[in-house]
């Protein structure tokens, strides 16, 4: 193979038999990735928290923690789970692969292993481990653009990065499902990325917005949503930055939405929104005590304005209560 054509990335390969480990390592190093090798599934784990891995080959059956006990814990922390893993066994019942699929594997070969079919199954689980990881590269650039955003104004510093915190809090309390959970980790984030498109003599006005200001401003959840839109990923995150100003009675924007139509996410944003604003210091006022911040809030939800159901989810929340069943029902 040509020096244009060899791979980048690093690969852990896991086998007990000294052997079959030199001869994955020979094989997939005339491609040109990097190799490291491991003899036990343990060896294994410990080599993933010390180095940056693109791809784990792993033998089922080793002494220890066998190749399904590295396969699951990997599948189970949130900064490994995106490697792919492909299991290498000399089994051939359909439980064991029913059990590595359980496990999250993302391909299998069957001893003795084809070179051509080794090298084919190992390029494409690469090619799928750099398209995700071009993805978190997008992602860390818009939340990089939410941020700068954040930065032209003292007062909202750490703002984004308190919502991301809680709206999951405020998600793992109402038991929502983990990919919700992620959608409001990153909606906190971006939620106002849109801001982008506002005229910095807008966005940093010290006085009143005029009526034309105001409408330029309202766009900015527009905007955000479509700057956002072309990330798959990012699917359970665009209603959080479209509708996180929208109000339960039919007043807010961009869409006028009411009640239940506004998504339950972008309900929740817009309580710790809210929360933060007025528990944090502005040129105009002091920080306010959590217990003003509510008594003001559940005004607000008299007035139609927001989910009080979310709202008591939070304040149980803060004040250390139970967690509180999952809400069905919009509560004014």
């Amino acid at each position: 193979m040509s020096a244009s054509q060899l791979h980048e990335g690093c690969i852990l390969v896991a086998d007990d038999n000294e052997a079959n480990r030199e001869l994955l390592s020979s094989l997939l190093g005339q491609e040109g990735y990097r190799i490291i090798s491991v003899a036990d599934g343990q060896q294994a784990l410990e080599q993933l928290s010390r180095d940056s891995i693109d791809l784990v080959v792993s033998d089922v059956v080793m002494p220890g923690k066998t190749g399904f006990d590295v396969c699951l814990a990997i599948k189970s922390k949130p900064e490994t789970r995106l490697i792919p893993v492909l299991l290498l066994t000399s089994l051939h019942g359909d439980d064991d692969r029913i059990r590595g699929i359980m496990s999250g594997a993302d391909d299998f070969l069957t001893k003795p292993v084809n070179k051509h079919e080794l090298l084919a199954r190992v390029n494409s689980l690469m090619r799928l481990k750099q398209f995700t990881d071009e993805l978190d590269n997008a992602e860390a650039v818009l939340s990089s653009l939410a941020l700068s955003i954040e930065a032209k104004d003292p007062y909202t510093e750490g703002h984004c990065d308190r919502l991301s915190k809680y709206s999951v809090a405020v998600g793992e309390q109402l038991s929502l499902p983990e990919d919700l959970r992620v959608a409001l980790r990153r909606g906190g984030l971006v939620h106002d990325i849109g801001k982008l498109a506002v005229p910095e003599h807008i966005l940093l006005k010290p006085g009143p917005l005029t009526p034309e200001e105001r409408k330029i401003m309202e766009q900015h959840t527009i905007a955000g949503e479509r700057i956002c839109a072309p990330l798959r990923s990012f699917r359970n995150v665009l209603p959080i930055i479209r509708h996180h100003h929208e109000k339960q009675d039919g007043s807010g924007y961009p869409d006028g939405l009411k009640g239940e139509q506004v998504p339950l996410t972008a309900r929740i944003l817009q309580i710790t929104d809210i929360y933060d604003a007025l528990t944090t210091d502005r040129p105009y006022r002091q920080a306010l005590s959590a217990e003003k911040a509510f008594a003001i809030m559940r005004e607000e939800v008299k007035r139609g304005w927001w989910d009080g159901g979310v709202l008591d989810a939070f304040a149980a929340l803060v004040h250390g209560g139970e967690p509180v069943q999952p809400v069905g029902s919009s509560r004014k």
